[in-house]
């Protein structure tokens, strides 16, 4: 009788529409619908993946902490974020090693807003089961430097200061595409010095991932979804550095249909995960 009641639901959920709405679909580049399980098991064999989220994205934070969880079944795991910044690594390091807690953490170092919803369970994965959790962005003053001044205004710092950013000369190529598209999408407020400020983060998030990797394990990296988009970004930066390691990337997207993948949204990563646009938000 169960089994009866169940096919007669399920018939006339695809018949009048009654089917629960799905709130994301995971795509592979070419827009093909995948599973969670094969997008798993695809990013278990790199040697480095990028999660490319939307910051105030719960579907794309609650993905993160299952596929941290999953790798970490699966491989010797190094996380990283560019939710913290370089400069906070010591004080990272002592939340982790258990000598400073949460409030200590919070008071000493420059927390995003949203860390404790959204950061706070995947550091706390990293705690829990003793691993290495990398605070890879440069520090906003400096990109803010940057901004203003262009990359010669990086020669001014002291060594220490210099010590937290991507090492001097900075490599860049500002035709990179996705360069190219911070120009346009900012119009008249954008600027040379604008896109210098994102590579340097850029850059830097590449160098601090480098520094901390180990041969034979996966270093799984969380940031926004444009500086890993079309594996340039923070990828390019690793690509000259260590051309023969194997990326895998995630982007995050939103749509008002998430059954099938808009042409804008394909090849933006090895994996898309499409959210729906009505999905509420962390902040």
């Amino acid at each position: 009788m169960n089994k009866f009641f169940f096919l007669v639901t399920f018939i006339l959920s695809l018949t009048f529409g009654y089917a629960q709405k799905a709130p994301y679909v995971i795509y592979n580049s070419k827009g093909k619908k995948v599973t969670y399980k094969k997008m798993l098991k695809t990013l278990e064999e790199k040697d480095m993946v990028l999660f490319g989220e939307l910051h105030n994205n719960p579907i794309a934070h609650w993905l993160q902490y299952e596929l941290t969880s999953d790798l970490y079944a699966k491989r010797p795991l190094i996380l990283g974020a560019e939710m913290v910044e370089a400069d906070n690594q010591d004080e990272l390091d002592a939340y982790l090693a258990g000598s400073i807690d949460y409030k200590a953490l919070d008071s000493t170092a420059r927390l995003w807003n949203n860390h404790k919803t959204d950061y706070a369970p995947l550091v706390d994965f990293a705690k829990d089961n003793k691993l290495t959790f990398v605070a890879s962005n440069v520090p906003r003053r400096y990109a803010s430097v940057v901004y203003k001044g262009g990359f010669e205004a990086l020669d001014t710092l002291s060594t220490e200061e210099k010590s937290w950013i991507a090492p001097l000369p900075i490599l860049y190529d500002p035709n990179l595409p996705g360069y190219q598209n911070i120009l346009k999408m900012m119009g008249d407020h954008g600027s040379p010095t604008l896109v210098m400020a994102q590579a340097i983060k850029d850059a830097t998030m590449a160098y601090f991932i480098l520094q901390n990797y180990t041969d034979g394990s996966l270093f799984l990296h969380y940031n926004g979804a444009y500086h890993s988009n079309d594996h340039e970004g923070i990828v390019w930066y690793l690509m000259q550095e260590r051309p023969d390691l194997q990326y895998g990337t995630i982007s995050t997207v939103m749509q008002d249909d998430v059954h099938k993948l808009e042409e804008d949204n394909k090849g933006l990563a090895d994996f898309i995960i499409c959210v729906d646009s009505n999905m509420t938000t962390t902040y």
